[in-house]
Protein backbone atom coordinates (compact mmCIF):
# COMPACT_ATOMS: atom_id res chain seq x y z
CA UNK A 1 0.00 0.00 0.00
CA UNK A 2 1.44 3.55 -0.51
CA UNK A 3 0.82 6.48 1.32
CA UNK A 4 -1.51 8.07 -1.07
CA UNK A 5 -3.85 4.81 -0.96
CA UNK A 6 -3.37 4.91 2.59
CA UNK A 7 -4.61 8.40 2.85
CA UNK A 8 -7.73 6.47 1.07
CA UNK A 9 -8.18 3.36 3.12
CA UNK A 10 -7.51 4.59 6.76
CA UNK A 11 -9.82 5.41 9.46
CA UNK A 12 -9.80 6.32 13.57
CA UNK A 13 -9.42 3.15 15.30
CA UNK A 14 -9.46 3.15 19.23
CA UNK A 15 -10.03 -0.60 20.02
CA UNK A 16 -6.98 -2.93 19.61
CA UNK A 17 -6.05 -6.92 19.56
CA UNK A 18 -3.40 -7.56 21.86
CA UNK A 19 -0.87 -8.16 19.39
CA UNK A 20 2.67 -6.71 19.54
CA UNK A 21 3.75 -4.51 16.83
CA UNK A 22 6.92 -6.45 15.20
CA UNK A 23 10.33 -5.07 15.29
CA UNK A 24 11.05 -4.62 11.93
CA UNK A 25 7.83 -2.49 11.60
CA UNK A 26 8.94 -0.89 15.01
CA UNK A 27 12.03 0.33 13.30
CA UNK A 28 10.16 1.24 9.98
CA UNK A 29 8.03 4.01 12.56
CA UNK A 30 11.37 5.03 14.32
CA UNK A 31 13.22 5.94 11.31
CA UNK A 32 10.49 8.07 10.23
CA UNK A 33 10.50 9.40 14.10
CA UNK A 34 14.25 9.90 13.38
CA UNK A 35 13.78 12.17 10.30
CA UNK A 36 11.30 14.52 11.24
CA UNK A 37 13.09 14.79 14.71
CA UNK A 38 16.22 15.56 12.85
CA UNK A 39 14.16 18.28 10.47
CA UNK A 40 11.99 19.79 12.73
CA UNK A 41 13.08 19.52 16.45
CA UNK A 42 9.61 17.95 17.26
CA UNK A 43 9.86 15.58 20.25
CA UNK A 44 8.01 12.54 19.03
CA UNK A 45 8.84 8.96 20.84
CA UNK A 46 7.27 5.72 20.04
CA UNK A 47 5.96 4.41 22.92
CA UNK A 48 5.45 0.51 23.53
CA UNK A 49 3.86 -2.14 25.74
CA UNK A 50 2.61 1.33 27.66
CA UNK A 51 -1.13 0.66 29.37
CA UNK A 52 -1.55 3.00 31.72
CA UNK A 53 -2.20 6.65 29.16
CA UNK A 54 -5.08 4.64 28.05
CA UNK A 55 -7.12 3.16 31.20
CA UNK A 56 -9.51 5.16 33.62
CA UNK A 57 -12.50 7.00 32.89
CA UNK A 58 -10.91 9.06 29.87
CA UNK A 59 -9.77 5.93 28.27
CA UNK A 60 -13.57 4.56 28.86
CA UNK A 61 -14.89 8.02 27.69
CA UNK A 62 -13.12 8.10 24.28
CA UNK A 63 -13.93 4.28 23.88
CA UNK A 64 -10.19 2.80 23.66
CA UNK A 65 -9.60 -0.51 24.39
CA UNK A 66 -6.40 -2.70 24.31
CA UNK A 67 -4.15 0.38 23.84
CA UNK A 68 -0.79 0.07 24.61
CA UNK A 69 1.09 1.47 22.06
CA UNK A 70 1.55 4.90 21.02
CA UNK A 71 3.41 8.00 19.10
CA UNK A 72 3.60 10.80 21.53
CA UNK A 73 4.48 14.42 20.28
CA UNK A 74 5.78 16.76 22.51
CA UNK A 75 6.80 20.56 22.06
CA UNK A 76 6.59 23.83 23.19
CA UNK A 77 3.21 25.68 22.61
CA UNK A 78 2.28 27.74 19.49
CA UNK A 79 3.59 24.30 17.23
CA UNK A 80 0.06 22.79 16.66
CA UNK A 81 0.05 22.81 13.19
CA UNK A 82 3.61 21.42 12.36
CA UNK A 83 2.48 18.70 14.57
CA UNK A 84 -0.44 18.09 12.65
CA UNK A 85 1.10 17.88 9.52
CA UNK A 86 4.54 15.67 10.22
CA UNK A 87 1.85 13.33 12.67
CA UNK A 88 -0.10 12.27 10.05
CA UNK A 89 3.26 11.29 8.04
CA UNK A 90 3.83 8.87 10.60
CA UNK A 91 -0.13 8.27 10.72
CA UNK A 92 -0.31 6.85 6.92
CA UNK A 93 2.86 5.21 7.22
CA UNK A 94 1.76 3.40 10.24
CA UNK A 95 -1.19 2.69 7.41
CA UNK A 96 0.91 1.63 4.93
CA UNK A 97 2.28 -1.35 7.40
CA UNK A 98 -0.88 -2.42 8.13
CA UNK A 99 -1.41 -0.75 11.50
CA UNK A 100 -4.34 1.36 12.48
CA UNK A 101 -3.97 4.97 14.30
CA UNK A 102 -5.99 7.40 16.09
CA UNK A 103 -5.11 10.87 17.27
CA UNK A 104 -6.28 11.96 20.49
CA UNK A 105 -5.82 15.19 22.51
CA UNK A 106 -7.90 14.77 25.45
CA UNK A 107 -9.87 11.14 26.68
CA UNK A 108 -5.95 9.65 27.89
CA UNK A 109 -4.03 10.10 30.69
CA UNK A 110 -1.33 12.98 29.78
CA UNK A 111 0.50 12.42 33.36
CA UNK A 112 1.44 8.70 32.50
CA UNK A 113 2.93 9.30 29.04
CA UNK A 114 6.60 8.77 29.90
CA UNK A 115 7.52 11.73 27.47
CA UNK A 116 11.29 13.05 28.13
CA UNK A 117 10.82 16.65 27.74
CA UNK A 118 13.04 19.50 27.41
CA UNK A 119 12.61 22.50 29.10
CA UNK A 120 9.19 24.43 27.71
CA UNK A 121 8.04 21.40 26.78
CA UNK A 122 4.57 19.55 27.02
CA UNK A 123 3.23 16.52 25.56
CA UNK A 124 0.87 17.94 22.83
CA UNK A 125 -1.00 15.07 21.26
CA UNK A 126 -0.46 11.28 21.03
CA UNK A 127 -1.56 8.82 18.64
CA UNK A 128 -2.27 5.50 19.32
CA UNK A 129 -1.00 2.72 16.80
CA UNK A 130 -1.39 -1.39 16.71
CA UNK A 131 -3.81 -4.07 15.24
CA UNK A 132 -7.42 -2.80 15.34
CA UNK A 133 -10.36 -4.85 16.01
CA UNK A 134 -11.87 -3.10 12.73
CA UNK A 135 -10.27 -1.05 9.97
CA UNK A 136 -12.86 1.90 11.05
CA UNK A 137 -15.57 3.82 9.46
CA UNK A 138 -15.45 6.50 7.12
CA UNK A 139 -16.67 9.54 8.18
CA UNK A 140 -19.24 12.06 6.57
CA UNK A 141 -17.73 15.17 5.17
CA UNK A 142 -18.71 18.60 3.87
CA UNK A 143 -19.78 19.24 0.95
CA UNK A 144 -16.19 19.84 -0.66
CA UNK A 145 -17.72 23.43 -2.17
CA UNK A 146 -17.80 24.37 1.26
CA UNK A 147 -14.69 23.78 1.99
CA UNK A 148 -12.88 26.08 -0.72
CA UNK A 149 -12.83 29.30 -2.84
CA UNK A 150 -10.84 29.59 -5.98
CA UNK A 151 -11.34 31.97 -9.05
CA UNK A 152 -13.15 30.74 -12.38
CA UNK A 153 -13.29 27.05 -12.85
CA UNK A 154 -11.88 24.86 -10.38
CA UNK A 155 -9.02 23.17 -11.93
CA UNK A 156 -8.79 19.35 -11.82
CA UNK A 157 -5.34 19.12 -9.55
CA UNK A 158 -7.32 21.49 -6.82
CA UNK A 159 -10.46 19.36 -6.81
CA UNK A 160 -8.08 16.20 -6.13
CA UNK A 161 -6.07 17.83 -3.86
CA UNK A 162 -9.69 18.61 -1.89
CA UNK A 163 -10.72 15.38 -2.18
CA UNK A 164 -7.73 14.37 -0.33
CA UNK A 165 -7.99 16.63 2.31
CA UNK A 166 -11.74 15.95 3.17
CA UNK A 167 -10.02 12.68 4.05
CA UNK A 168 -8.09 14.23 6.86
CA UNK A 169 -9.25 13.34 10.27
CA UNK A 170 -9.91 16.30 12.31
CA UNK A 171 -10.89 16.87 15.94
CA UNK A 172 -14.93 15.64 15.89
CA UNK A 173 -14.93 15.37 12.47
CA UNK A 174 -15.44 19.24 12.56
CA UNK A 175 -13.64 20.13 9.58
CA UNK A 176 -13.05 23.67 10.53
CA UNK A 177 -10.64 24.87 7.75
CA UNK A 178 -11.05 26.29 4.54
CA UNK A 179 -8.60 26.71 1.16
CA UNK A 180 -8.20 29.42 -1.00
CA UNK A 181 -7.29 29.32 -4.01
CA UNK A 182 -5.41 32.40 -6.33
CA UNK A 183 -3.30 31.70 -9.22
CA UNK A 184 -1.31 28.96 -8.26
CA UNK A 185 -1.08 29.84 -4.66
CA UNK A 186 -2.70 28.10 -2.05
CA UNK A 187 -4.31 29.78 1.49
CA UNK A 188 -4.80 27.34 4.12
CA UNK A 189 -7.12 28.59 7.13
CA UNK A 190 -8.15 27.11 10.12
CA UNK A 191 -11.29 28.30 11.08
CA UNK A 192 -12.53 29.17 14.99
CA UNK A 193 -12.23 25.74 17.23
CA UNK A 194 -10.59 23.48 19.22
CA UNK A 195 -7.22 22.24 17.91
CA UNK A 196 -8.31 23.72 14.63
CA UNK A 197 -4.84 24.73 14.01
CA UNK A 198 -3.41 21.11 14.74
CA UNK A 199 -6.30 19.76 12.39
CA UNK A 200 -4.83 22.31 9.72
CA UNK A 201 -1.35 20.79 9.28
CA UNK A 202 -3.16 17.06 9.45
CA UNK A 203 -5.45 18.43 6.13
CA UNK A 204 -2.37 20.51 4.19
CA UNK A 205 -0.13 17.14 4.67
CA UNK A 206 -3.25 15.59 2.68
CA UNK A 207 -3.84 18.58 0.48
CA UNK A 208 -0.30 18.00 -0.80
CA UNK A 209 -0.57 13.97 -1.54
CA UNK A 210 -3.58 15.10 -3.37
CA UNK A 211 -1.90 17.45 -5.44
CA UNK A 212 0.09 14.86 -6.82
CA UNK A 213 2.90 16.58 -8.98
CA UNK A 214 1.83 19.37 -9.28
CA UNK A 215 3.88 22.83 -7.82
CA UNK A 216 1.75 25.10 -6.01
CA UNK A 217 2.57 27.75 -3.48
CA UNK A 218 1.29 28.31 -0.19
CA UNK A 219 0.73 31.93 1.09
Amino acid sequence: MTVYEAMYTRHSVRKYKDIPIEPEKAAVLQKEIDSIRAETGLNIELVMNEPKAFSGVLAEYGHFSGCKNYFSISAADGRDEEIGYHGEKLVLLAQTLGLNTCWVVITYKKRAVPANLAAGEKVQAVISVGYGEHEGREHKNKPLESLCECEGEMPEWFKNAMEAALTAPTALNQQKFKFTLSGNTVKATALRAPYAKMDLGIVKYHFELGAGEHKFEWA
